[in-house]
């Protein structure tokens, strides 16, 4: 995965300001229109635009740089991490075409559209084809001209964290979410689905920045992060409980008791010989599937006590134990 500071060569620490610099000098010398035919100039200007794309927004930039490069790949589609930026801006400083008048990149011969639509629509580094990613917009075009008439430019988005409980992905939820607006506060309500996973998105629609020219405001995406539970832990669907044994019981086997997130508890029989760290599966007592799968199962697994300290009569037996080759 791409370092986006190495990219630009700046430090972690850079101020935006820094960035900009960076980027600036590196666009001059990469840009396609000064490099007609080089497909070299031509990648490392796309990687350039990238990692200037998410390290001067403040937001992705916190992202980035908490989940780093490949977590951060997972979270944003590349539509995602070029949207609101202020490329075609910086463009516009040196003289290069960035919308669809003419000169610029219509004469480079690619095209005539958008610079980066033509970049990215190649394949190429890209991940995503913008034309026909079904995302509603073109996050490249900015201020640009499309079919002779200015499109006007969607709001920026935003993506928060939004922590829920195991209790929350069982039986599903609905959670106020508080967004500030200047002065005031806006309290948003949004359901959380049964059986969703750590690291999807909730998308609330419109609930990101305004747009500065008349258009539509952005989006607001939930990222999803699930809090550790005392009692269970997760894997997908299932859910894992430890369930102590004593050391007699598994051994000769026995009865125990195991607690459902529902509140309920289970009496399961523990087989003779049954080992430290097996599981026992509680089939339909996990977390729903989605998608129409079937609901998980509770997985309850054996932690054999094996005791510290013996009374004379419990040592006297273990040695007799012992003389018998167990």
């Amino acid at each position: 995965m791409e370092d986006y500071y190495k990219l630009l060569g700046v430090d972690k620490k850079a101020s935006k300001e820094e960035i900009k610099k960076a980027y600036r000098k590196l666009a001059l010398k990469y840009h396609p229109d000064r490099n007609k035919g080089n497909k070299e100039a031509e990648e490392k200007f796309k990687k350039i635009s990238e990692a200037y794309a998410v390290l001067s927004d403040q937001e992705k930039r916190q992202q980035y740089d908490t989940y780093g490069s490949a977590g951060f790949q997972q979270r944003y589609s590349q539509e995602d991490i070029f949207r609101g930026a202020d490329l075609g801006d910086i463009l516009k400083e040196f003289g290069f075409n960035f919308g669809g008048g003419g000169g610029g990149f219509r004469s480079s011969g690619m095209g005539g559209g958008n610079i980066f639509e033509e970049l990215f629509s190649q394949g190429g580094g890209g991940r995503t084809s913008f034309r026909s990613s079904g995302m509603g917009g073109n996050p490249f075009q900015g201020g640009g001209c499309r079919g002779g008439q200015h499109a006007p430019q969607k709001g920026a988005d935003h993506t928060l964290e939004l922590a829920i409980t195991l209790e929350d992905v069982l039986h599903g939820a609905e959670k106020t979410i508080s967004l500030g607006r200047g002065a005031s506060t806006e309290k948003v309500s949004v359901k959380v689905p049964a059986g969703i996973e750590e690291g999807k998105k909730l998308r609330v629609s419109g609930k990101g920045s305004p747009s500065p020219m008349g258009g539509a405001p952005g989006d607001l995406y939930l990222l999803i992060k699930i809090m550790d539970h005392p009692t269970f832990s997760r894997e997908e669907s299932n859910l894992i409980v430890e369930c102590k044994v004593p050391y007699s019981g598994a051994i000769l086997g026995t009865k125990i008791e195991v607690p459902t997130l529902e509140g309920k508890h289970l009496k399961v029989k523990v087989p003779p010989g049954c080992q430290n760290n097996a599981k026992l599966r509680l089939r339909g007592q996990g977390l729903p599937g989605g998608k129409g799968k079937p609901k998980g199962d509770l997985m309850a697994k054996i932690v054999v006590e094996v005791p510290k300290e013996l009374t004379a009569e419990q040592q006297e037996l273990i040695n007799k134990l012992q003389e018998t080759g167990l």
